[in-house]
């Protein structure tokens, strides 16, 4: 019988305080050129922080059904260096840089092979219900501190 890990969705891992996300590229993430849509990127870079972030032990699921806010993006600056292409096995590459008290920066790259296709710096705040920035828990500050400072402890 099949481990039931094995029917799993992929969450990548983290590697020297990097966190590395596989994706592949299917026909419907590009344009009909079969070159990947520009807004795509975006998507495979916020699946690849949200996955980063449940492997390091943030619940944001939890925190928002029990009122505590949510991240929103606020600042975000994207470079596009090449195109992916259908069918492209790419990496998602993504490394906290900086935790403040409400917010995190976050550095991310997608490679094909050694090649940097899309690079972006992005901050994420906590914000509640009322849009305004909030503290991040003190255990999700401690977990990030983790994730920056110690090798692959939670690939």
């Amino acid at each position: 019988m099949p481990s039931p890990d094995l029917d799993l969705p992929a969450e990548g891992r983290i590697v020297a305080g990097e966190h590395r996300f596989p994706i592949r590229v299917y026909f419907e993430d590009t344009d009909l050129s079969g070159i990947v849509y520009h807004a795509n990127y975006l998507r495979y870079m916020e699946r690849a922080r949200s996955d980063m972030l449940r492997l390091a032990g943030v619940d944001q699921r939890a925190h928002q059904e029990a009122g505590g806010g949510a991240y929103a993006v606020t600042a975000l600056t994207i470079r596009y260096r090449a195109p992916a292409r259908l069918d492209d096995a790419l990496l998602v590459l993504t490394r906290l840089t900086q935790v403040r008290a409400a917010s995190v920066d976050i550095q991310q790259r997608v490679m094909r092979g050694g090649a940097v296709l899309t690079q972006a710096e992005v901050t994420a705040a906590l914000v509640g219900a009322s849009g305004r920035p909030q503290r991040q828990p003190k255990q999700w500050i401690a977990a990030f501190a983790r994730v920056m400072e110690s090798g692959d402890r939670f690939s």
